[in-house]
């Protein structure tokens, strides 16, 4: 036998309280008895009295509590064994780690706004898998395709923009890192979503959209920041947070590449959302796009399915709960 729910056992705990307090009851009823007349006469001026009566019907009482916690705890036995499937997409988020996404028109700061925002998509997903590339300069696979959320969020945790060690952004290999990420997953259940300003200064990142389309892979973006942008600050050697400059010592100024997160999106079949500091754009396309594209069976596995037997200490609880109320507290 096992219990569904052990620590409502703890309950039970309590029930020698629940004696004490009812056996204190009790004697303090003989002593107000007792001082209406001595104990030869009480049986006949109180008529049909019998402490006996009070004694049993608490037991009946204390026993109705006890089966009623062990029903709670919702003992078991005997099992089958039952095939479970786990049905779910298969998610990665690419997100952009350039110095660019220290900008501060979406507060915090870009970066961190989106870590937010992955955390709330988090929430959501059920039985879903979820992968994390960072990119910069050079894309890196932070976390493989996984339904382990809470090992999902500490490797997001630990996103920084000194994660990729080259500088730059590169959509890009962003890309190519997710086409490699995909290479087992059958066709029809590949989704990616890249978060990122859109600035892009190297590669073709629309000639490897229509590679992950040919392999039909859906690519979603999300466009964070501003049009008129804003320039990016950084800690500087000190510690101290100045404004990124260029070689030639020009202040940078980081803006929303919209167009080009559109054409990406569009090269794919995929969709495009903008971040704004109310409405990110993650749980838009996860509720209007991703969670109506076709599910796979993800995992299956033979899981033992326990008999509830809560029935048979309930049952015995109402009989002792019923008995005690029909129990006449005095002899007829």
């Amino acid at each position: 036998m096992r219990f569904a729910q052990p620590l409502v056992l703890y309950a039970l705990l309590g029930v020698p309280f629940l004696v004490a307090l009812l056996a204190v009851l009790a004697k303090h009823r003989r002593k107000v008895v007792s001082r209406l007349a001595p104990k030869e006469l009480s049986g006949k001026i109180i008529r049909g009295f019998d402490p006996r009566f009070y004694t049993f019907k608490n037991i009946l009482l204390c026993l109705a509590i006890i089966f009623s916690i062990v029903a709670m705890a919702r003992p078991q036995w005997g099992f089958e064994w039952m095939e479970m499937k786990r049905r779910g997409l298969d998610i990665i988020l690419v997100i952009d780690t350039s110095k660019s996404m220290l900008t501060e028109d979406v507060k915090p700061n870009r970066l961190e706004r989106t870590k937010l925002a992955v955390k709330d998509l988090i929430k959501k997903l059920k039985g879903d898998r979820i992968g994390l590339i960072a990119f910069s300069g050079d894309a890196f696979l932070v976390c493989p395709l996984t339904v382990d959320y809470s090992g999902f969020l500490l490797s997001l945790d630990d996103l920084s923009t000194e994660t990729i060690p080259r500088g730059g952004t590169n959509i890009d290999r962003a890309i190519q890192e997710a086409i490699k990420g995909y290479r087992e997953v059958p066709s029809q259940y590949k989704a990616v979503v890249v978060v990122t300003d859109g600035e892009n200064w190297e590669g073709d990142p629309l000639h490897w959209a229509k590679v992950a389309s040919e392999q039909k892979i859906r690519i979603y973006t999300v466009g964070i920041g501003t049009k008129d942008g804003e320039m990016i600050r950084v800690p500087n050697d000190k510690g101290e947070m100045e404004f990124l400059k260029d070689k030639d010592g020009n202040f940078v100024k980081s803006r929303l590449n919209e167009p080009l997160l559109k054409e990406i999106a569009a090269a794919t079949g995929g969709g495009y959302a903008r971040a704004s500091g109310a409405e990110f754009g993650l749980d838009y396309l996860y509720d209007n796009e991703l969670s109506k594209m076709e599910k796979r069976d993800i995992e299956s596995q033979m899981d033992k399915r326990y008999d509830e037997r809560f029935q048979i200490p309930l049952f015995l609880a109402l009989m002792m709960l019923l008995a005690e109320t029909l129990m006449p507290a005095r002899k007829p």
